[in-house]
């Protein structure tokens, strides 16, 4: 259990690194007003979006598995059901940049920086939520 706490751990590391950095390739790519650095940064959001996907599926495989090995307790913990929403919240989020990078590579982004200011601020806010839930277990 405790290789697959650190396993999961560590994914959710990596994937947390792509999700913080990603909205903010898209909020320098919304605010550079030259062809070239902007053609530069769409490559750089499509190549890292392509690198991170794998630890957000192999982050929640790991998280999927040590719920498996102890079920009597996981699936009666409140706390885990929050935390588990938070997660599908930040899966959805990650696809979202997903379209995002999409949109940014073919040409077709219609968001200002500040729109990409905003949203490069959610995941942070769900990190918080999601450690102290499984940190404290308050409930």
């Amino acid at each position: 259990m405790l290789w697959l706490k650190a396993f999961h751990l560590i994914f959710v590391v990596c994937w947390f690194a792509g999700l913080f950095y990603l909205p903010r390739i898209f909020v320098y790519y919304a605010a550079s007003e030259h062809p070239q650095t902007r053609a530069q940064l769409a490559i750089m959001s499509r190549r890292l979006y392509r690198f991170v996907s794998p630890f957000m599926y192999i982050a929640v495989i790991c998280g999927i598995a040590m719920i498996y090995q102890n079920p009597d307790y996981f699936l009666y913990a409140r706390w885990l059901w929050l935390k588990l929403a938070g997660v599908a919240f930040l899966v959805v989020y990650h696809f979202q940049c997903g379209r995002y990078v999409a949109a940014i590579n073919d040409e077709r982004d219609v968001h200002g920086h500040v729109f990409y200011r905003f949203f490069n601020e959610v995941p942070v806010l769900f990190l918080f939520l999601i450690v102290i839930l499984a940190v404290l277990k308050p409930f």
